[in-house]
């Protein structure tokens, strides 16, 4: 289904019914204006019965009438003033058809199983005038509207209200913007009491708890705020998985282990026996996506061995080829698993367990003793993995793999530490950066043990050419050797842990 979407940078303005707008025509950059053109819109509204939409600045509508009639989901950015518009037309789905795939699928994480609703009915008397450049550029649209509302909750009532809206179009720039909010506020407009028409129509509605630390935090209160910190990032990356968008598989399975860590770092500040399903679930949803990752990384790491070599299709094909079916396969096993049950009841026992923790033995200690007494554990680990090391023959399977066994309790620590950023204490940071040094050049020694033993599948078969081999040969050299360039950076991390 085709959908298109645009970023809205707009200001809104409450002003009394009837009152007229000032001339926009003498705004930088303004050349002309096009008259006043009047619209009947009609907008319903669509939530779930617990507003999840609503709850996070989101808005789900088909409206009638305008230039734009159609489906639309809009959506928060980082900055302030804008907003994504997704748009669908009632050719591509029809006005008296259910909500399109398009509009439902990057709100799934939200919406999880629970159906989609009308929630409000919103009819607007628009009056648009448009600001015009040099060569009739659009540079931005005034909306005059007279908006009458009925709410479509238990107990929900009827309103009716006049507002200004003014867009940028694009040719408009901030200096635009901001030259127009003047005008219009000294013209008569107030600050809108709300963000959006829906917010205003249906009343308040629940918002995403943002846990803050007190002065002197509780290991309970650091562990919840940054349960919930993850569980926000985790959110917000599974739209851009869905859409296969550069390094989202890569952010979310993070935040899946981030999650992880926090529960498994500090074991006694929940309720381990509440909270161990959760933790098993996310393990479960990073190896998912840690397939697709992982083949991401075969598939950058293959791409950068290939250039500036001359290597035949045959040998393309046995390299990035197969490297490219394995991702696509992985990501729609990732893709149906984010589609599942299990995935949004997993996101439901989260924001459970932000709702109601089930506190531990030490979840009234102070967090800096909780995180002491953490982080002194996990160095102990991996110190004891290192003098294991030690005991093994170099470049053997059992010292290959104990050297993953140390990137990995490394990692831990390191997520562990970043748990703490909110305590802002320097003493973490400093141990969090090596455990970050010794996790990314063991990783990268990881990544090259992988590689180099597709390469060495690739030789075994027997298919290429001479060439190809001789090609083959140099890139397991190269490999070689960054391998031991990150053996060589672990070493020299490890002796700061």
């Amino acid at each position: 289904m085709a959908a298109s979407e645009q970023v809205e940078v707009e200001l809104k303005f409450d002003v009394d019914p009837g009152h007229v707008a000032p001339d926009l025509r003498a705004l930088p950059g303004v050349v002309s204006a096009t008259a006043p053109e009047t619209f009947s819109l009609d907008a319903t509204y669509f939530d779930t019965e617990n507003l999840d939409l609503a709850g996070n600045r989101i808005t789900m509508r088909r409206r009638t009438g305008g230039t734009d009639q159609g489906w639309h989901l809009k959506r928060p950015t980082d900055i302030p003033g804008t907003r994504r518009e997704l748009h669908v037309g009632f050719d591509e789905a029809p006005a008296d058809g259910d909500v399109p795939e398009a509009l439902v699928t990057p709100v799934l994480a939200l919406t999880r199983c629970r159906p989609l609703t009308p929630v409000a009915v919103i009819s607007t008397t628009r009056t648009v005038t448009r600001l015009l450049g040099v060569d009739d550029e659009p540079l931005a649209e005034l909306a005059e509207d007279l908006v009458t509302t009925q709410s479509l909750l238990p107990g929900g009532h009827s309103q009716q209200w006049a507002e200004w809206e003014f867009e940028l179009l694009s040719g408009g720039t901030g200096k635009l913007l901001k030259a127009a909010d003047k005008v219009l506020r000294a013209g008569g407009g107030r600050s809108s009491s709300s963000a959006s028409k829906l917010a205003r129509a249906i009343g308040s509605t629940p918002t995403v708890h943002k846990p803050r630390l007190s002065k002197r935090p509780t290991a309970l209160e650091l562990v919840i705020t940054d349960i919930a910190m993850h569980r926000n990032s985790l959110i917000a990356y599974d739209p851009l998985v869905r859409e296969d968008a550069e390094d989202a598989v890569h952010q979310m399975r993070v935040s899946c282990r981030r999650l992880r860590s926090v529960l498994s770092g500090y074991p006694t500040v929940l309720d381990a026996e509440r909270t161990a399903h959760i933790g098993a679930e996310l393990k479960l949803l990073a190896r998912i996506l840690g397939d697709a990752r992982d083949s991401e990384v075969q598939l950058e790491l293959d791409q950068f061995l290939l250039r500036g070599e001359n290597a035949s299709p045959e040998l393309l094909a046995a390299l990035a080829g197969a490297e490219t079916r394995t991702h696509d396969r992985a990501i729609r096993a990732a893709h149906a698993a984010m589609s599942s049950k299990r995935y949004f009841t997993l996101l439901d026992s989260v924001d459970a367990l932000l709702a109601s923790p089930p506190p531990g033995p030490d979840a009234e200690l102070p967090a800096t003793d909780v995180v002491d007494k953490a982080i002194a554990k996990s160095r102990k680990h991996i110190r004891k993995a290192q003098a294991e090391l030690a005991g093994l023959t170099e470049g053997s399977d059992e010292w290959q793999e104990q050297l993953h066994t140390i990137r990995k309790r490394a990692k831990r620590l390191r997520y562990s530490i970043d748990a703490t950023e909110p305590l802002n204490k320097k003493k973490y940071r400093a141990i969090g950066a090596v455990a970050k040094k010794i996790q990314s050049a063991l990783g990268d020694h990881n990544d090259i043990r992988i590689n180099r033993a597709q390469l060495a599948t690739i030789v075994e078969d027997g298919k290429l050419s001479a060439a190809d081999m001789f090609i083959v040969g140099r890139l397991d050299a190269r490999l070689e050797a960054a391998s031991d360039r990150a053996v060589a950076e672990y070493r020299k991390a490890a002796k700061d842990l």
